[in-house]
């Protein structure tokens, strides 16, 4: 059924083909569906699995880029996910780079973006999420389990070395709504982002939102997100700084600047352009880059890993790896909502 979906929805441009899907999804779910899709795709008996001090009802979540503006919470726990990573959140609503900005790659089972933190501003999400805790907590029994992450950013126009206050801002605003936060240093579709890589930058922004973290009633897990593109220096300096300032666990990775080893036609890719490339070219790095930073840090840094992951055994893999948690993103749009049960009864 998905398969002929897919094929109808691969005639339309990628961005539209997702708004109208999740549109879509949601007024079913509106309109008394919602047990339904739970029933036909949500994972049954998953071992619960702790992560971070969180109880996650099954071991596979949506990676943020997905649902940006938190508009979909609600569809997304009926298809089964775990948890959900909102975002990437930044202090001012910005409309992202210019369209076209997302790109699919049939042939290589994979997508290019460069959509550029396109959201709603950190006020708004916020009052989103506001709304759908305070539904959940008129729920009584039937609360959702679902854990949301807030995947947070700064600005286009917020100078690098600045940065820190943006981060700050949606720490703050979003730290009553979700259960963990990810700090974005490694998208590559905002100008320079990518340099507050450096060690320095990043001791800077994590231990200021630590101090902030340190002094709230409830102090939620802070991650941050890293690259597939880091060089072995900058890997051990991430995997160095995280065991010294005893950061809560890295999300490896996010998307690829590579192009190496495509099936799809290079004069077809130049035409696409500048961006971020996920799907199955990025598997057997993201998972190299698992094992290479769970092993150096003898796992004693908990990782959530992405990249690749299509199958049950893309995830065993990555988990084999020293991985605790996976995302999906690409192998959700070419696989469609199936690919969340077909995981959750291959891994252990």
């Amino acid at each position: 059924m998905y398969q002929l979906l897919r094929s109808l929805l691969f005639l339309t441009p990628p961005e539209w083909a997702h708004y109208f899907s999740m549109n879509s999804l949601k007024l079913f779910c509106n309109l008394g569906f919602k047990g339904l899709i739970k029933k036909v795709y949500a994972p049954k008996n998953s071992a619960v699995t702790s992560f971070c001090n969180l109880s996650f009802s099954n071991k596979v979540g949506l990676g943020a880029g997905f649902d940006k503006n938190a508009k979909y919470l609600n569809e997304l726990e009926a298809m089964g996910f775990g948890f959900v990573e909102i975002g990437t959140v930044t202090p001012l609503p910005q409309t992202g780079n210019d369209k076209p900005r997302l790109f699919r790659l049939p042939k290589d089972k994979a997508l290019i973006n460069r959509m550029g933190f396109n959201n709603d501003g950190v006020k708004l999400i916020a009052a989103r999420l506001q709304k759908w805790k305070d539904r959940q907590e008129k729920s009584g029994a039937n609360k959702s389990q679902l854990i949301i992450g807030g995947n947070i950013g700064k600005n286009k126009t917020t100078a690098n070395e600045d940065a820190w206050q943006d981060y700050e801002i949606c720490f703050r605003e979003l730290h009553a709504f979700v259960d963990y936060f990810v700090v974005n240093v490694s998208s590559p579709n905002t100008p320079g982002l990518r340099a507050l890589q450096d060690k320095a930058s990043l001791h800077k922004i994590l231990t200021h939102l630590q101090h902030i973290n340190s002094e709230q009633i409830k102090p939620k897990p802070i991650l941050l997100k890293i690259a597939p593109d880091l060089n072995r220096e900058q890997v051990d300096d991430v995997i160095s700084l995280s065991l010294a300032i005893n950061l809560d666990g890295l999300i490896v990775s996010n998307t690829t600047i590579e192009r190496t080893g495509l099936k799809t036609d290079s004069d077809i890719i130049s035409k696409m352009g500048a961006g971020g490339l996920s799907g199955m070219p990025l598997k057997n790095k993201s998972t190299e880059l698992v094992k290479y930073i769970c092993t150096n840090a003898k796992n004693k840094i908990p990782v959530i890993a992405s990249g690749g992951i299509f199958t049950g055994n893309d995830a065993q893999e990555k988990l084999a790896a020293g991985a605790s948690l996976v995302q999906i993103w690409t192998g959700f749009i070419y696989r469609g909502p199936i690919i969340i049960k077909d995981i959750c009864k291959t891994i252990h």
